[in-house]
This record gives C-alpha cells, structure tokens and sequence, in this order.
C-alpha cells in the first residue's frame, strides 16, 4: 500500500515508535527459535503440575497482554485465570494461598517493586513461577522458575510496541505447547510473516476520523479484548486522546449513553463466536449516529478496516500490529510525538 499520510508528512516514518513496531516480525521469529526448546520442556512441567488456577501479574501494556493470556488459557485449557492486585502484595503485605498454582509475570524491564512483591509472594505461597520479561538480567527473570524471554532488543519509545507484542506471542506458544494444540502451534509458525503483512495495511481512514476527536471507544471482546485495551491506552499515550476500552457486551451497559452523531468508535473483532455479538453490538451504535471502524467484522454502518484472516488466537495481534503504525500517525496528525508522550517515562516503578 502507498500510505498516502505517510508519503504527506515524511515525519512520521521517522519516529522510534514506526521503526520499533515495524520490527515485528523478526523480534518474534527470533524468539519463537530461541524459546523452543524451553517451551517444548515447560508445556509437558505444566501438563505434569496440571495446575487449579493461574495467575497473572503486569502492569499497563503487559496486563493488558495478561488479559489476552487469561482468555488464551481459559478457553483453549479450561483453567480460570486471575490477575493479582500488586497492592494486595506491595502495600498491604498480605500473603496469598497459591499452592498448586501458576504465576505468569509480564513485564519489559522485570523491575517495577509492586510487580516483584506479588511475585516474591505467590512463590512464597507456592506458585511456580513463569517470567515473560524482556530484561533477562532483572529481578524478574532471577525470580522466576522459568524465564522466557521476549527477545525484543531495545526499546526506546515511551510507547512498548514489539515488546507487547512479543508478550502476546510468547503466551500462545506456551499455551499451544501446554494444551499440545497443534493447529495453534503450525499457526504460530506463521506469525511471523503475518506480523510483516499487517504492517503493510493501510488503516488511515480511521486515522482521519480520530484526528479532531475528543474522545472515543476501543471494542473487542473475549481474546480480543486485552488488545481493545492495548490500543485505548496508546491511544491515551500518543494522541492525548480520551479512549476507553471496553467489552462489546459491556457497552451497553452504560457507556454507549455518551454515543452522539459522529463519536467514532474503533472495534477489534477476532472471527470466531464472538463475531456474530460484535456485529449486532456495532450495527446498534452506528445507529445511534456513531462512526464504526472495525476490523475482522463487516455490516451495516460499519467500515470496515483490512485485517490478516489467521486463527482466531492469532488475529488480536496481527491486528494491533496494523493499529500501531496508524497510531503513530494520528499522534503527529494531531500535533504530538509519539515516542515522548507528556508526564510518562520508558521505565515506570510502582509500589
């Protein structure tokens, strides 16, 4: 595709932002031959341990990768899956009964004091311990039982991109290898390239209608959800835009009051049981006068957005690849700099 905003205002190829989501595709096909051996051995540990429940504990872009973790693991291994509180750890010093269990730790620099409390915790309490972080050298990683590394390289935009992403990536092949799915994992083994095709998708029609926006809605629902939430808080970062992510079930409950003629919404709908819900949800919005974008679904009202037809696992991501490189665009369209957002830090540590 000829990208016509981009060729309008070089600028926007030259932010760390484009350049780091842009390399994708070989951060992931690098980690998938790195972590092999280790997932291959860590899916049987898992099998063996056959665990009540699983944890999982981030903070921002990597909870949101948890949200997507818990759906993956709910529904492809019958397992529930619960984000833990970090304050319930780092403030409140409580311990946490987690015999038996799983904790998955998500993070790029594996150093955030509440992320470490909760995990020294569920340790503490028996939960065998799993570090997806980039940092292979931090707290995090020398915490854990198991360490898989994201292998995304360095990260110097404010905005984590390949990084989540990486995140996304390296929780379905540890849940195709537990659940010994072997569609999943021959789907994984195209992701890869997927990525460097969604990356060549034009979404600039969603970039112009955000553009003077003063807020707006992010959807997705079941696997797709943690990456509605993804894109609300880039949104957030980047564009100093008011975006709120919810469930396509859970904006009818309230939320979509605030819908007037022309509030734009922006809809991620992975194609499985989910799609048929998500449609209706955004044909009723658009009647109520919104402007519906939406990806992976079509219908009356709705423009629909190019996306990668892969496994349902799968589409999430290859999707949120598609709206990064529209994100860092919508950020200089509306005046800011994507990599430097207002009053945020590359490395962010809570207590």
């Amino acid at each position: 595709m000829t990208f016509p905003l981009e060729q309008t205002d070089p600028s926007i190829r030259n932010s760390l932002m484009y350049r780091e989501a842009g390399e994708t595709a070989h951060v992931v096909s690098a980690q998938f031959a790195r972590n092999a051996d280790t997932i291959g051995r860590l899916g049987g540990l898992l099998r063996d341990l056959d665990p009540p429940l699983v944890f999982t504990c981030a903070r921002g872009s990597s909870d949101h990768a948890g949200v997507y973790g818990k759906y993956l693991i709910e529904t492809r291994l019958g397992i529930p899956v619960s984000p833990v509180g970090p304050s319930v750890c780092s403030l409140y010093g409580d311990s946490l009964r987690a015999k038996g269990t799983v904790c998955i730790a998500i993070s790029q620099s594996g150093q955030s004091p509440d992320l470490l409390a909760s995990v020294e915790t569920l340790k503490a309490g028996g939960a065998y311990v799993i570090a997806l972080v980039n940092a292979e050298n931090s707290p995090l990683a020398a915490m854990a039982d198991t360490t898989l590394p994201l292998c995304a390289g360095a990260e110097k935009s404010v905005a984590a991109t390949k990084s989540y992403l990486a995140s996304l990536a390296g929780l379905a092949s540890l849940v195709a290898a537990w659940s010994e799915d072997k569609s999943l994992a021959a789907s994984l083994e195209l992701l890869p390239e997927q990525f460097a095709q969604a990356w060549d998708l034009d979404w600039s029609t969603a970039a112009k209608a955000l553009q003077p926006a003063g807020s707006t809605f992010v959807l997705g629902r079941g696997i797709g959800y943690g990456c509605a939430r993804e894109a609300a808080l880039k949104l957030k970062e980047t564009s100093s835009l008011h975006a709120e992510a919810y469930s396509a079930a859970e904006v009818l409950h309230g939320p979509a009051a605030l819908v007037r003629q022309g509030y734009p919404i922006l809809a991620l709908s992975q194609r499985d049981a989910t799609q048929g819900a998500m449609r209706d949800v955004l044909t009723r919005l658009a009647g109520y006068g919104a402007t519906v974008f939406a990806a992976g679904v079509s219908g009356e009202g709705i423009t629909s957005l190019p996306s990668i037809k892969a496994d349902p696992a799968i589409e999430p991501m290859v999707m949120i690849q598609s709206f990064y490189r529209m994100a860092n665009t919508l950020s200089i369209l509306r005046g800011h700099h994507p990599d430097a957002p207002p009053h945020l830090s590359k490395v962010t540590e809570t207590v």
